[in-house]
């Protein structure tokens, strides 16, 4: 998701899950004795402050694309496609739960413009299906499996529609409202509300088969659509052009920066200072990782033996909690409408890692005791209440608080949380431990408290005494955790297995001719080795054998290397006998550079192929190299 059709960059121009919002909030809110101190800079609204506590959740990519096998549709697909054989809504949400996910947002219309809900403003949509016989409502049905579960629930709107012929004019913005309007009317509360930033591209655009571009902001002005989201939705954040509550991290690998500050410049977004945000900067608007549990982000069953890891999982969770972003999954249905066997399993060990580790606080049993203080609050640091916290005085920036431990506390994994309405006032700390109680050892350093940062030891310890020590600040230190846990690494899953049969096998494969050395990378079984060439690149490949083949396949390099990228284009010829040629089809990989999913290209009609030659003229984004991981084909 070329730069122009990233998911966001166009927008420019939980542990804790289901806790209220933190109260008291403002800056003379009192526990014990008044008044606290005034805030540091930007804090967050009530809505964030809910929304911060929420930690992870669930994205759900489930659509027409889910049944053509593409990550982005034309908008020219025919309704009747769309039939789940076994939607089961409480079984995704039930997969979410197992994972820890406290919340669902489905993607109700992505760019191809078909709606995933009974919507009378277009016939693109779910009742004109076979599903239910047109009676459906996958929006509703879900919406009512997250509230039998208890949990939150939010929908994704795309603003690009590649269907409506009037993509571009002002009348598709009245359009774009009244579904906005019909989501935050219908399914009753939200606690999200997300806006896709890719927008503008080639289409089918009513039959106009086109590419139309527009300028995004002045466009749909924004302002006015989050401020009628807030009218309808009060409680519920927007994602994530500038003026919404939450921006994007800047990937979609699953990682912010460490640190990856919540406030940022009251600019249009910059997706270089996105992922890691700029400190002391006036606007709160803090960073939401979102990652797919695949690699692509609709269902594809090629994908069935390259789901994540629960290891991987729990990397993503440190780097996106723990780095104090939300950490929003990706989790997508097949085309029966249920989570595959293998996602549900790693989302199951995952989830019961994180459940087993931190469900005791070691810390609850401590002795806290601060170096400055207002109103003997050292000990609300320890006692578990989310709605109290520890305040040293304003002038106090290098105030400490000390924790003396039960004798054999054995710990590895430290979690603090500063009292966000007083601000950000904490720039960077150290973590000490004693174990006679006099003398000190520095085990950790680290930039950012927010709204969560969490801190791994290399290996468990038992100090007498572990202390919070700024190192830098603006003010003197809030804390409303200092928690610390012994961790349980997540179970292992047996090896996964391909189950597609229409992928073909590469065994016999080999490269003829290519513009670099190196092209048998595109032919092994390893995403990880790649080829690259300079631009144009090109490679001609023997099957070994006539196949009868749909298409072909490309996975790029998930490896960010600003010196080669994924292929922006390609044009590709196939041929029985290496000498007469297929007329060249020439096309576009759609996000790749971004989502860095397999691309699945399918020829106009199944053709007898023994040689593929395929050519990439560019890279997707300014490089001196293209880099391509894995070549493939399908029947």
């Amino acid at each position: 998701m070329t730069p122009h059709l990233t998911r966001r960059s166009l927008m420019a121009g939980s542990l804790l899950a289901g806790t209220a919002a933190c109260a008291p909030r403002g800056p003379t809110a009192t526990l014990g004795k008044p008044p606290f101190p005034a805030a540091w800079g930007a804090t967050p609204s009530a809505r964030q402050l809910k929304w911060h506590d929420r930690r992870m959740y669930a994205f759900i990519h489930f659509s027409i694309n889910t049944f053509t096998d593409k990550e982005w549709g034309y908008g020219d697909e025919d309704v009747r496609l769309f039939n789940p054989t076994d939607f089961d809504p409480d079984q995704i949400v039930a997969a979410a739960k197992a994972g820890g996910l406290n919340g669902i947002i489905i993607t109700a219309k992505h760019h191809d413009g078909f709606c995933l809900w009974p919507t009378m403003l277009t016939e693109h949509c779910v009742r004109n299906t076979p599903y239910r016989q047109g009676k459906g409502d996958i929006v509703g049905e879900l919406e009512q499996a997250c509230r039998r579960a208890g949990m939150a629930f939010g929908i994704y709107l795309s603003p690009w529609d590649r269907n409506r012929a009037d993509y571009g004019k002002p009348s598709y913005i009245d359009y774009y409202r009244a579904q906005l309007t019909e989501l935050c009317t219908r399914y009753g509360e939200l606690f999200e509300v997300w806006f896709d930033g890719a927008n503008g591209g080639d289409g089918w655009y009513g039959g106009a088969r086109e590419t139309r571009k527009i300028d995004a902001e002045p466009y749909y002005d924004w302002p006015s659509i989050v401020a009628l989201v807030h009218e309808l939705q009060p409680n519920a954040c927007t994602f994530d052009p500038l003026g919404a509550d939450i921006r994007w991290v800047g990937n979609e690998d699953g990682h912010a920066g460490d640190p990856c500050w919540p406030t940022m410049p009251n600019e249009p977004y910059d997706q270089t200072k996105g992922n890691s945000g700029v400190r002391g900067a006036e606007l709160w608007w803090p960073a939401e990782t979102n990652v797919s549990i695949r690699p692509g982000w609709f269902y594809h069953a090629d994908e069935d033996a390259q789901v994540k890891t629960p290891q991987k999982l729990m990397e993503m969770f440190d780097q996106s909690i723990g780095h104090g972003t939300t950490f929003h999954l990706n989790l997508p249905p097949d085309k029966r409408g249920r989570i595959a066997d293998r996602d549900v399993a790693s989302l199951k060990a995952f989830g019961d890692a994180v459940r087993a580790t931190f469900a005791t606080d070691l810390a609850q049993n401590a002795v806290a005791t601060a170096s400055a203080d207002i109103g003997s609050t050292a000990a609300h640091a320890t006692d578990g209440n989310p709605d109290s916290f520890w305040c040293a005085p304003t002038e106090a920036k290098d105030a400490t608080l000390i924790l003396d431990l039960q004798p054999g506390t054995r710990f590895d994994t430290i979690r603090l949380q500063e009292w966000l309405p007083l601000g950000l006032r904490t720039t960077s700390f150290a973590i000490d431990i004693s174990h006679d109680g006099q003398n000190w050892q520095q085990v950790a350093e680290k930039q950012m408290i927010g709204p969560q940062r969490l801190i791994r030891l290399a290996q468990p310890i038992a100090p007498r005494r572990v202390r919070f020590r700024p190192t830098a600040a603006e003010a003197g230190p809030t804390l409303r955790e200092f928690a610390l846990f012994l961790s349980v690494a997540p179970a292992e899953l047996p090896p996964a297995k391909a189950s597609d049969a229409s992928i073909v096998a590469r065994k016999g494969w080999k490269i003829i001719a290519a513009s670099a050395p190196g092209a048998e990378a595109v032919l092994d079984e390893d995403a990880g080795t790649v080829w690259t060439s300079v631009a144009p690149a090109n490679l001609t490949i023997d099957l070994g054998q006539t196949e009868k083949l749909a298409g072909f396949s490309l996975t790029p390099t998930r490896h960010v290397d600003p010196q080669a990228a994924p292929p922006a284009r390609y044009v590709v010829e196939s041929s029985t006998d290496g000498k007469n040629w297929t007329r060249p089809h020439e096309g576009e990989f759609q996000n790749i550079n971004y989502a860095r999913a397999t691309q699945r290209i399918a020829f106009a009609a199944a053709q007898d192929v023994r040689y593929l030659r395929l050519s990439f003229p560019r890279p997707a984004v300014p490089a001196p190299a293209i880099a391509v991981a894995t070549i493939g084909a399908f029947r």
